[in-house]
């Protein structure tokens, strides 16, 4: 059996472990938190380098990709400095094929593609590929880097202004410390905040952590688009009023995991010994009938 780890600095509290099969092939697939304790993951990863087929890195990304180009995050990068020998996915190959193709590959269960007024992403650079998806189906999208991560009132209208203001920030962002990368997974739902985006969006798009941080109480009606959650997760949402919840990745034993184990799990499936291209998964990704996970909470 093959085996994929997720090292993240999140909560232990999200951990799991499944074991999935791709055609006739087993991969142990296991989600490992870490707490935000940096020490901790940095020996989990040297035990475990050579021993696994691949690495999820979790709670923080190494490289933010904009259009050609990829961002080193250097502080997350230190932390898998001395990893020789097993591969590191940090889930941004996903991020740009099957979050991106995540309203083509739902078409199924949707029936059709969903028609949006305004999507909200809290923060994309860490998901480029999902805010591309949502700007295909939404007549505005509003980008919201600049007020969920560095605090100020300065909304983001449009992919095209989104990536000019992303570039000309990277430079900077690349050498944040390892705190401002990494904002945890620890579970208490904060003060609401930006609810007026919230309010006037239609569709929520993003990763699950920066919304449920500020969510408002009324989501009444709305549709969100987002990456791992878990049983409890989808609670939360039904009661805030969440119509319809997707998920860029399946669903295993109740919880969908993130795109760096689902990564890790396909180069693991893979058996290359290095990180697979975008071209080659999105012939897993077709090959394997990997779906998003559609799960409706309301009528």
């Amino acid at each position: 059996m093959k085996r994929a780890v997720s090292i993240s600095l999140g909560s232990s509290k999200r951990d799991k472990k499944v074991v999935v099969k791709f055609k006739d092939e087993t991969i142990s697939v296991e989600r490992i938190g870490t707490d935000g304790d940096l020490e901790r993951a940095k020996r989990l990863y040297a035990e475990l380098d050579g021993k696994i087929d691949a690495f999820g890195v979790g709670g923080v990304d190494l490289y933010a990709r904009l259009g050609e180009r990829e961002y080193p995050f250097r502080a997350a990068l230190k932390l898998v400095e001395h990893i020789k020998q097993t591969p590191l996915c940090d889930g941004r190959g996903l991020k740009h094929t099957l979050e991106r193709r995540v309203f083509e590959l739902a078409r199924p269960l949707l029936g059709e593609i969903p028609h949006f007024k305004q999507a909200f992403v809290p923060v994309a650079l860490d998901r480029v590929g999902l805010a591309g998806a949502a700007e295909e189906v939404s007549e505005r999208v509003l980008y919201g880097d600049l007020m969920v991560g560095l605090g100020l009132p300065l909304p983001i209208y449009g992919l095209k202004n989104y990536l000019r203001v992303a570039q000309m920030l990277m430079p900077l962002v690349s050498h944040f410390p390892i705190n401002m990368l990494f904002y945890g997974s620890g579970g208490a739902e904060h003060k609401p905040k930006y609810v007026k985006a919230f309010q006037e969006s239609d569709l929520l798009a993003g990763d699950f952590l920066f919304m449920r941080k500020y969510m408002p109480a009324d989501l009444t009606g709305k549709t969100v688009l987002t990456n791992t959650t878990t049983e409890e997760n989808l609670e939360l949402l039904k009661s805030r009023g969440i119509k319809l919840v997707m998920t860029t990745t399946p669903r295993y034993e109740g919880r969908s995991f993130g795109t760096n184990m689902m990564e890790a799990a396909l180069t693991a499936y893979a058996g290359k010994g290095r990180n697979l291209s975008d071209a080659e998964l999105n012939t897993l990704i077709d090959e394997l009938d990997l779906r998003p996970t559609v799960t409706r909470l309301a009528e």
